[in-house]
């Protein structure tokens, strides 16, 4: 059978393993902490925040399953493979040649591939973590911006490569934007208690302040 879109997600959301347990542990907080928002807060009652946390949810589901081909200790799906053949240290090697930047291009084949295993584990925790935080609704803005600057990054360092639409990642660029601009984690996520909690005790010191940026 041809691989098409339902296919794909029906072999992603079955394919055993700790990843894909972890993925519907993830699945079932979001709806849990969806249900409980919605019940406490009244005003959180609304059609256009079960849009937010349905966008949220999917695009956080993106971006965990676009971490398991990544896996660590190698990452990559492929360990039996050269080094730079396959997984991120390949995708690495493709922003060194095409990067629409030369000064990306140098850094990242003078200081991130020689250095791989020490920037591997940072990109990918980046990954994760931004994917949990779009699923829970936690520190969206925060991590929604932290996501934006990874797209950026492959914006860029791909903008010549061999087969890519660069403005792919444009797009996805502009969505992680929206998603903090438009605190989507305060619609039916952690972030609409965290705030909740921060308005009610009136907090404006720097825990305060930083909610406020972070949620």
């Amino acid at each position: 059978m041809k691989p098409n879109p339902f296919s794909d997600v029906l072999a992603f959301v079955t394919e055993p393993g700790f990843a894909t347990a972890v993925f519907w542990l993830l699945v079932l907080a979001s709806v849990l902490i969806a249900a409980y928002v919605w019940r406490r807060f009244p005003e959180q009652r609304k059609f256009s925040n079960l849009v937010q946390w349905s966008f949220r949810l999917v695009i956080g589901a993106f971006w965990w399953q676009q971490s398991l081909w990544k896996l660590p200790p190698f990452y990559t799906d492929h360990p039996e493979a050269a080094f730079g053949e396959t997984g991120l240290a390949y995708w690495m090697g493709l922003m060194g040649k095409h990067a629409a930047i030369p000064l990306q291009a140098d850094f990242v084949n003078n200081i991130v591939l020689p250095h791989f295993y020490l920037f591997a584990p940072i990109v990918y925790a980046a990954e994760v973590l931004t994917g949990a935080s779009l699923m829970l609704g936690a520190f969206v803005r925060l991590f929604a911006v932290i996501g934006a600057l990874q797209i950026l990054n492959l914006w860029l360092g791909l903008y010549s490569a061999p087969g890519e639409w660069p403005w792919t990642y444009f797009f996805l660029f502009l969505l992680q934007l929206m998603f903090a601009v438009h605190c989507y984690g305060r619609s039916l996520g952690i972030d609409a208690i965290l705030n909740a909690e921060r308005v009610r005790r009136s907090k404006t010191g720097i825990i305060g302040r930083f909610l406020a940026a972070a949620t």
